[in-house]
């Protein structure tokens, strides 16, 4: 495999056998500043709803073109990427954020709100396949722990965007978006050395073995697509009932309970900082005990406690929020290394195919949750996304994927 060669790469400064923790962790880094910037948007949303007057359904639409343009390139990024890597692409897709970030600080309407989300989300298309491809090459074989570092990264990221929105863009308005563009220009730097790194890695293998080597999943065909099936279905319950957290949780807050803007974002927080410990968590269990039981215990097991979300007091509400993002966020590593185990040729187009659904679906549960907001109520779409984990059942029949090493 990839790591076995790099593995055997001496003397170079800036190459190291086994876990490559510093370009990790610096891809962790920058994954934290994307998925910060990204999460500013939905923090946005009761400023921009009683600047504008936009309607839940509005509301919905910005959401869906945003995860809509992040997802609908990335499984042709990936694939792309398999076969001819871009090391620098990633600090490129980066700039595509900034220009996005500045439009959004002075978008004087609906479209040209929708504009500047839409270049956001292209950002985030080039963004996530590459970054998966570096995160497992330089994964020294844990995979599992490398996706989670990188993932925990994007999660903390989530976490921390409201809380700055809360703080910068809530008591300033619109326009100090625009302090978020110093997050992207620091990130494009520090993805310019990660594709210093990336080319050399690059070169290295291209002269120890002609060619990139690949793991072997042996699993007859149809099994391997009914399994790829399977995690599309859990993804599909995941980021569902997320994309009605991520999006209208703040409103929910408000409606039920009276609290203000500013502390609906601070328990937005809360839950979004459980659901990046969950995922470094899940790494860790991954690697371990198998990523079959990773996927079945994070979807199945949140289930008691997003079903007990809806009908308890303001401090219940928070406690079982915090418990369903820790127990749910543990699945998406294990389900991206496992699809990849699957295919194990194809890591940027399977990585780029499971970003994609990850913010294509949570694009498309947000405007049908903001369309079914409208036409019923806040409590009510609640009550019905808090039913979605339990599809997590059909895990069990997952198969073993236990890929060997192409010889």
């Amino acid at each position: 495999m990839i790591n076995n060669i790099l593995n055997k790469i001496k003397g170079h400064p800036h190459l190291v056998e086994g876990t490559a923790y510093s370009i990790l962790f610096t891809m962790g880094a920058c994954h934290l500043l994307n998925d910060m910037i990204q999460s500013v948007i939905p923090a946005l949303y009761p400023l921009l709803k009683d600047k504008f007057g936009f309607t839940f359904a509005q509301i919905g639409v910005i959401t869906f073109v945003f995860q809509i343009t992040s997802s609908i390139f990335q499984p042709f990024i990936g694939n792309y990427a398999d076969r001819h890597p871009q090391p620098y692409s990633l600090a490129l897709g980066m700039l595509f954020t900034l220009t996005g970030l500045l439009a959004l600080a002075f978008a004087p309407g609906f479209v040209p709100l929708l504009l500047a989300v839409a270049l956001i989300g292209c950002g985030s298309s080039v963004f996530h396949p590459e970054a998966s491809r570096v995160a497992q090459l330089a994964s020294g074989g844990k995979k599992s722990l490398a996706q989670s570092i990188f993932q925990v990264g994007g999660n903390g990221g989530s976490a921390v965007g409201p809380l700055l929105a809360a703080l910068i863009v809530i008591p300033y308005g619109q326009h100090a978006v625009a302090w978020f563009a110093l997050a992207a220009l620091l990130a494009s730097l520090l993805l310019t050395r990660v594709g210093y790194w990336y080319g050399m890695v690059l070169t290295k293998i291209k002269a120890a073995r002609g060619k990139r080597a690949a793991g072997v999943c042996t699993l007859p065909k149809r099994t391997v697509n009914t399994a790829l099936g399977i995690l599309v279905l859990m993804i599909f319950s995941k980021y569902f009932f997320n994309a009605c957290m991520t999006s209208y949780f703040t409103f929910f807050l408000i409606d039920k309970f009276g609290v203000s803007v500013q502390e609906s974002q601070y328990c937005l927080f809360a839950y979004l900082a459980a659901f990046a410990v969950g995922t470094l968590v899940g790494g860790f269990l991954g690697d371990r005990y198998g990523r079959k039981y990773v996927i079945l215990f994070s979807i199945l097991g949140a289930a008691p406690f997003t079903l007990a979300l809806p009908y308890l007091n303001l401090f219940g509400t928070i406690v079982m929020s915090v418990l369903t993002g820790l127990i749910i966020a543990s699945a998406f590593s294990a389900i991206v290394v496992y699809a990849t185990d699957l295919k194990p040729d194809k890591v940027g187009m399977i990585a780029g195919v499971f970003f994609g659904l990850m913010f294509g679906l949570g694009g498309i549960g947000s405007a049908f949750f903001g369309w079914l907001a409208d036409m019923t109520s806040i409590e009510f779409i609640f009550k019905v996304s808090t039913w979605l984990p339990l599809l997590g059942i059909i895990a069990i029949w997952l198969p073993d994927v236990r890929p060997n090493k192409a010889k």
